[in-house]
């Protein structure tokens, strides 16, 4: 066990090459985080408009008990009512919602 010790100690003292010089720490490198801004806010609600705009009645809405005939009584006051009324409401405004899209993706593609 002694003699292995002893062969493999010269070759930890080499100098290591390496093909790429190293000018800075790896922890300078790495990127920094971007702080969420209003601009980043924004996109972050129109993802949620998008998500709830596309979900459909029939499919995913009536079978789960969402469906906007159960709660278009008095019921919808309650958390469960307004949330639907909101999902109801951005299926609405489909052709803002695109309009917002289109409009996002510019400003995106034009400033990078």
């Amino acid at each position: 066990m002694l003699s292995i010790l002893v062969s493999v100690k010269p070759l930890l003292q080499a100098p290591i090459s390496v093909p790429f010089p190293i000018t800075k720490p790896f922890r300078d490198q790495v990127p920094t985080t971007r702080k969420m801004g209003l601009w980043t806010l924004l996109e972050g609600f129109l993802l949620l408009a998008n998500a709830l705009a596309i979900l459909n009645e029939d499919r995913f809405l009536a079978p789960r008990g969402w469906s906007f005939s159960e709660f278009s009584g008095g019921r919808s006051k309650s958390f469960k009512g307004q949330l639907i009324g909101l999902i109801y409401a951005t299926q609405y405004l489909r052709v803002p919602l695109i309009l917002l899209n289109s409009i996002f993706v510019v400003v995106k593609l034009v400033s990078g």
